[in-house]
């Protein structure tokens, strides 16, 4: 980490700001010889605090900006750190990041800001993940988990859970050091009651974020039924808006229509598909075909009815394959005459005239979130870290599958244990998963 990176870390577009940011050991040094202000010096410069100056970008020509020193290791990198703030022009901005590299910094690869901090021991990896989380939030819920665990709840419960570990494994090497004392029962009870401390905390963890698919991805509707019962006109009154054709013509919607909103801060994603029926040409079979597809993958499923009409043979065959899926049964057009017969887990709803459906927003959402997301827990939505943590829990029954085993043998299947969870803050992580990560950022960050 010998050189001084420099980066731009802003959008790259027309706006009032643009930053340039460099940092390593010349950070400042290449910053006085680009940026001059009225009696500033290297000398008297003052960390965190920004000045109003000049910067060169060739000689006789200057852009007026501020710039602002972050001196190491109180920096967002754990380095001398630059941050230059200047007008917001794609042109203007090049050219302060090119003068920055003819005098001495070099471009930065994408994240290797972050990395740097994570290397300098300012964020853990999973602190890092967070930060990934944060940019790319969709929802309310998403943004709130990602700035819990970038605040380092997790890795701080992943620290403690690691020192009690160690500390067991200390108590292990005592009996083994002494084995002519009679220590082995009481260290064996020991180890099955911190092992199964442990293993309640990880339990708890993975519990507590059993939502996480949902809130970082959504959930995932399908909309199925018979041609002509109303699907396209319920996607257009839960999203609000005009997304699907709607004609009283039967076969309307040959491809999947997608849209999304948000409820009670989760992204509810829906999927009108193409009506289900024997199909009249070979366009509306792939059609058809696709929606049987998108139900297979669906979180819950909307099976929607003409309540004007009973129950046709096509709708009983629709309605079953609903049932493989947790599902509610819509239905439509109860502005009118109801003919259909009663219907296990419906609601009555009038697609065209909005009757009932914030009702079954509440109903799409009681479904799948089953309790209240209480965000003042530790919710863990990256996919990788709860892989880990699952991990973690083999770890443990291969330690108390080993009850009868020699303690070295569990001694080392309880360092493997300290080694899983040391994975999810990055301090016993390999390279090459540290540097796919950091990949992920995007130039600047």
């Amino acid at each position: 980490m010998e050189k001084t990176i420099a980066s731009i870390s802003t959008p790259l577009g027309k706006g009032a700001i643009s930053i340039v940011r460099m940092s390593g050991e010349k950070a400042l040094e290449i910053a006085f010889k680009v940026f001059n202000a009225k009696k500033l010096t290297i000398e008297n410069i003052e960390p965190r605090k920004m000045y109003l100056g000049n910067f060169e970008l060739e000689k006789g020509f200057f852009e007026k900006c501020l710039m602002v020193y972050f001196k190491s290791p109180n920096s967002y990198t754990g380095e001398d750190l630059i941050e230059f703030q200047i007008h917001g022009g794609i042109l203007i901005t090049q050219k302060i990041l090119k003068k920055c590299l003819d005098e001495g910094a070099v471009l930065a690869e994408a994240g290797e800001f972050s990395k740097r901090a994570f290397l300098n021991g300012k964020i853990s990896l999973n602190e890092a993940e967070s930060i990934i989380d944060i940019i790319e939030s969709e929802s309310e819920s998403e943004l709130k988990s990602s700035l819990t665990l970038s605040k380092g709840d997790l890795s701080l419960k992943i620290e403690n859970l690691q020192n009690s570990i160690t500390e067991l494994l200390a108590k292990i090497e005592v009996t083994l050091d002494y084995p002519e004392e009679d220590f082995d029962e009481d260290v064996r009870e020991t180890i099955k009651k911190e092992i199964g401390d442990i293993k309640k905390q990880i339990e708890k963890l993975i519990n507590d974020s059993r939502n996480a698919k949902y809130i970082k991805h959504g959930i995932n509707v399908a909309i199925v039924g018979r041609t002509n019962v109303g699907k396209s006109s319920l996607l257009n009154a839960l999203l609000g808006e005009n997304k699907a054709i709607v004609t009283d013509i039967e076969g309307t919607t040959r491809d999947s229509i997608e849209g999304s909103f948000f409820h009670n801060g989760i992204k509810i994603n829906l999927i009108d598909t193409a009506g289900i029926r024997e199909a009249v040409d070979e366009v509306e079979k792939i059609g058809i075909k696709k929606s049987k597809e998108i139900l297979d993958k669906s979180d819950i499923v909307m099976f929607v009815v003409d309540g004007t009409k009973r129950l046709s043979d096509s709708d009983l065959k629709i309605l079953n394959l609903s049932k493989k899926k947790p599902y509610i049964c819509v239905v439509n057009k109860t502005d009118k005459s109801r003919a259909v017969e009663k219907l296990e887990n419906e609601i009555e709803i009038s697609a065209v005239f909005n009757k009932n459906i914030d009702e079954l927003k509440n109903k799409i959402f009681d479904i799948i979130i089953k309790e209240e997301i209480n965000f003042n827990n530790i919710i863990v939505t990256n996919e990788r870290q709860l892989q880990e943590l699952s991990n973690a829990l083999k770890n443990i029954r291969e330690i108390e599958n080993a009850e009868a085993e020699v303690l070295e043998v569990i001694a080392m299947l309880i360092k493997n244990l300290w080694t899983t969870l040391g994975k999810i803050t990055g301090n016993t992580e390999n390279e090459n998963i540290i540097n796919l990560i950091f990949s992920k950022f995007c130039l600047g960050k």
